[in-house]
């Protein structure tokens, strides 16, 4: 397993800070979530450990090693696996198709898919329950579905570190559930960024939220996930109580009481 840290972490953007003097810390095989309003610079967190960014100041560090002064980009892509919502551009793939491009960093340039990559491929897709999909169209499944198939194409890479860009956006509650049981069940580190805050609660080890490019709380759900910070930064009341089920964090939200009338005069 291996630990993540970025530390210092700024990025700028046409000249302007999209995120700035940013320290997060993953420990190895914890499950760390990322929180913040639309626009609060949660992305781009992700896309600089996933190297679409690169960090304008601080370091991006993997058990130690920089990301990238350290690593090549096939060395980094052996480690560390993204996920995001539902996409694979516009052609019409079978699932085992889709999965074998995690395979990309494994290979070397026009080398065919070996019986080493397909035995990862069929473990991958048998891990997140579409093993028996793998001659079906991509563009055929449910959004459930291609999200348990994006999942298992990241597990092909045989990362160590995964990062989820809110994959759990525009799913149904049962599948939201499945999908993060089954990243849960990995064992490795992984960084989310999510919008349900009861989902954050129900699975992350640690939290981040972050607002205007800035950390502004960081510690377990119940260190952060509090009335005063849910109002501050997502303009919502929060009711803080207990799962019936699992005894972790579970909130209810209503919207802030508006502000009383001025007295006619």
């Amino acid at each position: 397993m291996t630990r993540l840290r970025l530390d210092g972490v700024g990025v700028t953007i046409d000249g302007a800070w999209i995120v700035r003097d940013l320290t997060i810390d993953c420990p190895a095989g914890s499950f760390v979530g990322l929180l913040g309003p639309n626009g609060s610079g949660k992305s781009t967190v992700l896309k600089t450990v996933y190297r679409a960014l690169r960090p304008t100041v601080g370091t991006v560090l993997l058990d130690g090693a920089d990301l990238i002064r350290d690593l090549s980009g096939r060395q980094a892509a052996r480690r560390v696996a993204a996920m995001g919502q539902e996409t694979v551009g516009g052609f019409d793939l079978t699932v085992a198709e889709v999965v074998s491009t995690g395979r990309t960093p494994h290979q070397s340039a026009w080398s065919a898919t070996s019986s080493a990559d397909r035995a990862v491929i069929a473990a991958a897709l048998t891990t997140v329950g579409m093993g028996a999909h793998a001659d079906r169209s991509f563009t055929a499944l449910s959004g459930g579905e291609k999200q348990r198939v994006l999942l298992a194409r990241a597990l092909t890479q045989q990362p160590s570190v995964l990062i989820l860009d809110e994959p759990t956006n525009h799913l149904d509650i049962g599948t939201q559930l499945h999908l993060l049981e089954l990243v849960q069940a990995l064992g490795i580190t992984v960084l989310a960024a999510l919008h349900d805050l009861n989902l954050a609660a129900a699975f992350c080890d640690r939290l981040y939220v972050l607002r205007d490019g800035v950390v502004v709380r960081a510690g377990t759900p119940d260190e952060v996930l509090t009335p005063d910070l849910i109002g501050d930064v997502f303009a919502v009341r929060a009711h803080r109580g207990v799962h019936p089920a699992t005894g972790r964090l579970h909130l209810a939200f209503s919207r802030p009481t508006a502000a009383a009338s001025p007295p006619a005069p």
